[in-house]
């Protein structure tokens, strides 16, 4: 059991929360949310035992042991499947410790440690930590190569899996979700529900948090608050403590006014003189109620497009792919008024390249993308917010795409998202990710589009946003194509699913739920073609099975020196970025005499950005068209 016992964390001499009272049982699943700041990873932190609390008590048992997903991976040699392992320290220490005692030839030591790895199930360990890579979208090949090859999202995979793959008492996932297409959200969310740990949960999906967590703890106006329930259930409590609130505020306001209007009419007058001045000491004994907080929220809406022609977009006979190298076979998609497209598939499996078809761009190798005249188009990608020009502001960016408005009219817009005022004419170099995102959306609705192609539009999003963005969409009068890894937007928009799967393209003939049934089918599947079949044909031998593997490498060896220079080139930009969000953080740079600076340092970071952008995207075409390769010498099961 953990009890926070009227506790106090600050960062800095902001107070995150204060009187804290909350209690966790063993195996309870929590979830942790509030708005980004409000102290979600320093409680973390307080947990791990790496910071203090200021005052009160945290009580944990001293032997409990905690897992949590590193931030950072270095580049390593050793392979992915190794890594994983390398979360298991007690499997860890028995393996050391029976190769000292073979090296000494010492059997009592040598059975010791056979007996501690019988005892842990060390046994099984690399086929579970196989499994788990599995879930989490690595191919059987891609589980021997070296952590150094996979770019930094598969990489967080990794610690994730080191995570789960730790045996704990505490399982502490901050934003487990993020780096992870729907196909490994949907396996992790099963994983956890037979988990033993007790788990505390930060993350800003809705479906998630509703389906594995029994409580909910609520950072909010510095303090912390405990529900009973899920995620959903949490909203309707507090909702209707909201209203008790305001009902309470209005009802102590009204009764204010008529203590004070009696007051002030009959104070003068002699006969009433008694009865005022008993109302005036009831008056300053009726404690003023704090008006109920009201949080900051963005409704995001989406006006009706002019015109929704029958058939916007239609793809005829379309293979897609980059140069010579084929992502989706031939297929024909239409778009119609009604349609509200979810596509489904995992990581790498062409998703965005059908989308990059149906915005246009240059990505279709043979048949025809036919586009009625009146097809409006919003795109909005995951390189959206890096398309943005850092050093201008979002009145800037109105100005660009709507001309023809005045100055007032798009400074009018802006203010319903979040940008009025002065924050209008702010350049948006130093916004955070979710103000940068909802810049991207709004731009998008200003344009009054026909068509939506979302390519992961909850990307940097917190909850709230996410919920205004799921019910703008379900409010939407024209058509839609959506990829994301938020079921619950998914399931209350869209209207028609397609899978792409094996480079192509169909409809799935069911909904989130047969999806989920559908993965589980095909895992298992894949699991159990990598055991030995008794019934098959002899293995090849050894040395014939080494002369094909060579044969395989030099192969693909083109492929993965072009997708290594790619990923090198990413990490270098990356560096360089990070180097420059660290001298705007400096509050100095925007002070008046550095002026000409700051303008030198958001000219530097628009073109990185732009750099950075188009390094991504070799990188994901390199990485696209290895996979395609390997998939040629992957065995049918």
């Amino acid at each position: 059991m953990i009890t926070l016992n009227q506790l106090r964390l600050s960062r800095g001499s902001d107070i995150l929360f204060s009187q804290a009272d909350a209690a966790i049982y063993g195996g309870q699943r929590i979830g942790l949310v509030g708005n980004n700041g409000c102290g979600k990873s320093s409680l973390f932190a307080l947990l791990r035992g790496e910071i203090e609390a200021d005052s009160g008590e945290l009580i944990m048992p001293p032997d409990w042991r905690i897992a949590s997903v590193r931030q950072e991976t270095p580049s390593l040699p050793q392979s992915a499947l190794d890594y994983v392992l390398d979360g298991h320290q007690p499997y860890r220490q028995a393996q050391h410790a029976l190769k000292q005692a073979e090296q000494e030839a010492n059997g009592l030591a040598i059975a010791a440690a056979h007996e501690q790895l019988a005892a842990i199930h060390g046994y099984a360990l690399p086929a579970q930590a196989g499994e788990l890579l599995s879930g989490l979208g690595f191919l059987p090949a891609q589980q021997q190569l070296a952590v150094a090859e996979f770019s930094g999202g598969w990489r967080m995979r990794l610690n994730l899996a080191q995570a789960l793959i730790a045996p704990a008492d505490l399982l502490l996932l901050d934003e487990p979700t993020n780096h992870l297409d729907l196909d490994a959200i949907i396996w992790l969310q099963d994983f956890l529900k037979s988990h033993p740990a007790t788990q505390i949960i930060i993350a800003h999906d809705r479906e998630f948090l509703d389906s594995l967590c029994q409580h909910i703890w609520h950072i909010s106006g510095k303090q912390l608050e405990s529900y009973r329930g899920n995620y959903s259930q949490f909203e309707r409590i507090r909702h209707e403590r909201r209203l008790q609130a305001d009902a309470q505020y209005a009802k102590q306001a009204a009764q204010r006014a008529h203590l004070q209007s009696f007051v002030d009419r009959f104070r003068a007058k002699a006969s009433k003189a008694k009865q005022a001045q008993s109302r005036l000491k009831a008056l300053e004994k009726l404690d003023a109620a704090p008006p109920p907080a009201q949080e900051q929220g963005f409704q995001l809406e989406f006006a009706t497009p002019e015109h929704i022609p029958a058939q916007l977009l239609k793809l005829e006979k379309t293979a897609l792919g980059y140069g010579e190298t084929n992502i989706l076979k031939a297929f024909s998609l239409a778009i119609e008024r009604e349609d509200r497209i979810g596509l489904l598939g995992r990581n790498g499996a062409g998703k965005s390249t059908l989308m990059k078809a149906l915005a246009g761009l240059e990505v279709i190798q043979s048949g025809e993308r036919k586009i009625h005249q009146y097809c409006q188009i919003g795109y909005f990608t995951q390189h959206s917010l890096d398309r943005l020009e850092a050093t201008q502001s979002p009145l800037w960016h109105m100005q660009q795409i709507l001309p023809a408005q005045s100055e007032q009219e798009h400074r009018n817009f802006l203010g319903n998202y979040g940008f009025g005022g002065d924050r209008a004419y702010d350049a948006i170099a130093p916004f955070s990710g979710g103000e940068k995102a909802r810049l991207a959306l709004a731009l998008i609705i200003a344009m009054r589009p026909n068509l939506l192609l979302l390519d992961e539009p909850t990307n940097h999003l917190d909850l709230a946003m996410r919920d205004s963005l799921n019910l703008a969409l379900q409010a939407y009068e024209g058509a839609m194509v959506i990829i994301s890894h938020d079921r619950n937007m998914l399931r209350s928009t869209c209207n028609r699913f397609f899978l792409i799967d094996q480079a192509q393209v169909s409809p799935f003939d069911g909904d989130l739920d047969d999806y989920r049934r559908h993965l589980q089918q095909s895992l298992q599947a894949q699991l159990e073609a990598t055991k030995p079949d008794k019934g098959s044909p002899a293995p090849l031998s050894r040395q014939s099975q080494k002369r094909n593997e060579a044969e395989i490498r030099r192969l693909l060896r083109p492929f993965k020196q072009i997708l290594e220079k790619a990923e090198a080139k990413v990490t270098a930009l990356e560096t360089q970025k990070q180097t420059i969000e660290n001298r705007l953080a400096d509050a100095d740079i925007y002070l008046e005499e550095n002026k000409d600076k700051l303008k030198q340092i958001l000219a530097e970071q628009t073109n990185l950005q732009q750099a950075l952008a188009q390094a991504e995207a070799a990188w994901l075409e390199a990485a696209e068209n290895l996979q395609a390769e390997e998939m040629k010498y992957t065995p049918e099961p």
